[in-house]
């Protein structure tokens, strides 16, 4: 049993000398990692009040930016409302302009209607009233005249003298 006792026992002192092995060459890691983050820090120190300045800088920015928004947006709003009241009364106007010229045009039609039949009925009288006599006076002196010139003539017309109407007959 010494063989194997012993033989265990160089296993588990290699296994320990490989692991003491591992452990230092994690602690040189850990040494590298140390150095590469102090570098680091070294490195980013100058530049913490640079950033610290920009992100104050950038808040200012960002609550004038929201207090702009704010602003133009309750502006655009208001505008938009006195643009829906203007809207309105325009409406009501347009509609009461068009209700009264339409009133308007109604009684322009009216007018009208009444000076063209008055106009047709003062045709029609003096038509009546003037013309027809006229016509009849004429009528009645072309007839005296005519009967003057065959008695003042006193004989009878020869066919030579015929009129176009009287040729119809003849």
């Amino acid at each position: 049993m010494g063989d194997q006792t012993t033989f265990l026992l160089w296993v588990i002192a290699a296994f320990v000398f490989i692991s003491a092995v591992a452990l230092c060459m994690q602690a040189g890691f850990l040494y590298g990692t140390y150095k590469a983050a102090k570098a680091m820090e070294q490195k980013m120190v100058p530049l913490v009040p640079k950033v610290e300045s920009l992100v104050e800088t950038a808040r200012t920015t960002l609550e004038q930016s929201r207090k702009q928004i704010a602003d133009i947006t309750g502006k655009a709003n208001e505008i938009l409302e006195s643009t829906k009241r203007q809207l309105l009364k325009i409406e009501d106007v347009v509609v009461d302009g068009t209700a009264r010229a339409k009133a308007q045009m109604d009684r322009v039609e009216m007018v009208l209607d009444d000076t063209m039949s008055r106009a047709q009925e003062t045709v029609s009288v003096v038509h009546n009233g003037v013309m027809r006599p006229l016509r009849q006076i004429n009528g009645i002196a072309l007839g005296i005249k005519t009967a003057f010139q065959t008695l003042g003539k006193g004989h009878r017309p020869s066919v030579a003298q015929a009129t176009s109407d009287e040729e119809m007959f003849i």
